[in-house]
């Protein structure tokens, strides 16, 4: 059961679950506001308990509104860059072969065709990230699958505008937010245990966040982590 709360300007998307605890959250970056309630809530209930955390909520989201966010990036000579948590300078080198991505001990070396324009450059660096996450991603699936009882039928890399990860229960699949290639490696595996953890339970209920923190007990401290680094200059969510 889905329903809307408003408070003055401030809208809380109300769902009603089969919980026993109430579960209010303000998610990254847009500070947007859910109420997860047992089944038996009434609107007014739910509403009452909103309007009584309405500081934690402006506080909360006034500080998603000061989080750093990342330019766009133009793909140009000595331009920051992060992968895996660090950030790395660019070299750019115009070369008339087909482009590739060199990683070295501080910078990477992007080597693209001359005349080549952001578009391209982002292009062939997209595509090393991918690579990239391709040999990381399958040695923490195998972990986890034997940890969590679990076979993944596939993953996929792709950009997601509002989303770290997604689970697809029935077809026994996953999905990936290629940005993660820019956050430490140890976030990227809490986003992998996340998404595993829903091929076993597939809402955030609180089997869900027992599971997690069974296997997982740090998965509080990942997610405020993941959701405090710099956000990209589009806007993600987890």
């Amino acid at each position: 059961m889905a329903d809307t709360i408003r408070l003055g300007g401030l809208t809380v998307a109300l769902t009603r679950k089969d919980v026993k605890h109430v579960h209010l959250s303000v998610h990254p970056p847009d500070g947007r506001v859910t109420l997860v309630a047992p089944l038996a809530t009434r609107t007014d209930v739910a509403r009452a308990y909103a309007l009584s955390r309405l500081g934690w909520i402006r506080q909360k989201q006034a500080s998603l509104q000061g989080q750093e966010r990342e330019t766009p990036r133009q793909f140009v000579e000595r331009e920051s860059h992060f992968l895996w948590g660090r950030r790395r300078l660019l070299s750019v080198v115009e070369k008339d072969v087909k482009p590739f991505v060199q990683l070295g001990h501080r910078k990477i070396t992007l080597t693209v065709r001359p005349g080549s324009g952001r578009v391209q450059r982002a292009k062939v660096m997209h595509e090393w990230h991918k690579a990239l996450l391709h040999e990381a991603v399958p040695p923490l699936l195998r972990k986890w699958e034997a940890k969590l009882g679990v076979r993944v039928a596939g993953y996929f890399l792709q950009r997601m505008k509002t989303r770290w990860g997604g689970c697809n229960h029935r077809s026994g699949t996953i999905r990936l937010n290629t940005e993660l290639v820019k956050k430490p490696k140890d976030l990227l595996e809490y986003v992998v245990v996340h998404e595993l953890a829903h091929l076993v339970e597939p809402t955030h209920s609180e089997r869900f966040v027992e599971l997690m923190t069974r296997h997982y007990p740090a998965w509080r401290v990942a997610r405020a982590e993941l959701n405090e680094l710099p956000l990209a200059a589009e806007v993600w969510r987890e």
